[in-house]
């Protein structure tokens, strides 16, 4: 999506947002909301809006089930699901709340699901039901397990044309979008905190980052812990040929390991009605390796360079190897997500599309599992938002935002 506003930056605003995903444009948003008349600017690396995360996904809206009772990310997500179907729902924006069932393919993933189901009804996920297995047919014809969940709110929507309507509401009530403008840096005083991009600088009273796969750096720039580092991790899928396609209704997922924050090999069927396998989940070798041949020194460097990476390895090798073996072969990786949809067995998937998630690893080799918000000194630093971080936008959104009112900047 074109980010318009071929203008360059301002020399100076009240507010300035770096990152122009849907989280980004989202802030934006909701800082004009509640400051109305303030110069504000929002600065995207991209010639276009929502490149990296926001549009590289499956497009799920998730209901709420994964995410631990009390954090944020339980929170958030199912206000900020509840939400994001009214605003598609005002603004036009088609979607599909498609569903979703989480099957247990083995009497070994019970407890799992056990364990799923009770963080869903504590969650208050809406409409949320345990299957028999004789039970999973009545949802999805053609899967297969021993029990399920079935959770009606699970939707799929496109999140770039959701991201494109925030950045419109933002040029409605005054605000600025600027495409093509990475940020390289920046530093605060007294007056303010000045942010040096591509096209010169820009000084604003206050700034919020939603950088995504570089908010590491950038946070650390401006006086941030180094903990945690975003370490990167490609995604990639695979596409069900039309014929396949239509043996999956909607989304069908596995129980998921408990210690890892990816959902597993699972079916999508997305906005456009293709049906999706994956994603992978491997570290990759670059920050936007949507190639496997992309390699960055630096990205590179930075990984293999902080402690949290050998720790994480040493603990998961085990899953490691299995994600390699699924990315290396698309036979292995049908055969996976043939375990709940046995009528997959010797289908033939071509190459999907791949994303990388920006996801935050501590220096103890903990994958961290909740949004993180940081400060610094007149500004708001994401430091780590992963799904479920578009369908939480509007409800992280005012989070965000109150923490820049509590901070007093701006």
């Amino acid at each position: 999506m074109s980010a318009g506003n071929g203008a360059a930056p301002p020399r100076e605003c009240d507010l300035a947002v770096v990152g122009g995903g849907i989280l980004g444009t989202a802030v934006a948003r909701e800082l004009l909301a509640r400051r109305p008349g303030s110069r504000l600017c929002l600065l995207e690396a991209e010639p276009d809006l929502g490149h990296h995360q926001t549009g590289r996904s499956s497009g799920v809206i998730h209901a709420g089930i994964y995410y631990e009772p009390g954090s944020l990310k339980a929170r958030l997500c199912v206000q900020g699901a509840r939400e994001l179907y009214a605003y598609c729902d005002e603004r036009g924006i088609p979607y599909e709340k498609n569903g979703k069932l989480v099957v247990a393919a083995g009497e070994g993933e019970l407890g799992r699901l056990d364990e799923l189901e009770r963080r869903g009804l504590a969650n208050s996920v809406p409409g949320l039901r345990r299957l028999r297995g004789d039970e999973i047919p009545e949802i999805e014809p053609n899967a297969r397990g021993v029990a399920a969940l079935h959770s009606p709110a699970t939707g799929v929507v496109d999140f770039v044309a959701v991201a494109s309507s925030y950045a419109e509401d933002v040029r409605r009530a005054g605000g600025t979008v600027h495409a093509g403008t990475p940020v390289a840096g920046a530093s605060a005083d007294g007056a303010g905190i000045t942010l040096r991009h591509a096209r010169g600088a820009t000084t604003a009273g206050a700034a919020v980052f939603c950088a995504g796969l570089w908010s590491d750096r950038l946070a650390v720039a401006c006086g941030a812990p180094a903990d945690p580092r975003i370490v990167p991790f490609r995604g990639g899928y695979l596409r069900l040929p039309p014929a396949a396609a239509e043996l999956v209704r909607a989304n069908v997922y596995p129980v998921p390991e408990p210690d890892l924050p990816f959902l597993g090999a699972h079916l999508t069927r997305n906005f456009r009605g293709e049906v999706l396998i994956g994603p992978s989940a491997l570290m990759a070798p670059a920050r936007d390796a949507y190639e496997l041949r992309r390699v960055r020194t630096r990205d590179l460097r930075e990984t293999a360079a902080w402690p949290g990476t050998w720790k994480l390895m040493a603990k998961h090798w085990r899953s490691g190897l299995r994600e390699l073996h699924h990315a290396a072969s698309r036979r292995a990786f049908v055969a996976e997500a043939a375990r709940f949809v046995p009528a997959l067995k010797g289908v033939r998937a071509e190459p999907g599309p791949a994303g990388i998630r920006a996801q935050a690893l501590g220096r103890d080799g903990k994958l961290v599992d909740d949004f993180v918000v940081h400060r610094t000194e007149r500004a708001i630093h994401v430091r780590n938002a992963p799904s479920p971080a578009a369908t939480s936008s509007l409800a992280l959104a005012r989070l965000i935002a109150d923490e820049l009112d509590a901070a007093g900047a701006g």
